[in-house]
């Protein structure tokens, strides 16, 4: 393993969330788009978001 790559582990949470068929061509959109996206709003804004639209309960402490 090269030196560059030393550090490599598994992170230890996820977030799965489902895509209705009927919005696929979106995500793959905003997938194509996301550089553009992410110039607006953050990666952490967004999932933020996300998990607030959806009524996931989280804790913000251990997210980042």
């Amino acid at each position: 393993m090269s030196s560059t790559h030393l550090k490599f582990e598994w992170q230890a949470g996820y977030l799965g969330l489902t895509v209705s068929p009927s919005q696929i061509e979106r995500v793959k959109n905003y997938v194509l788009n996301q550089e553009e996206h992410h110039r607006r709003q953050t990666f952490q804004q967004e999932y933020l978001e996300m998990l607030e639209l959806s009524a996931i309960e989280y804790a913000e402490r251990y997210m980042w």
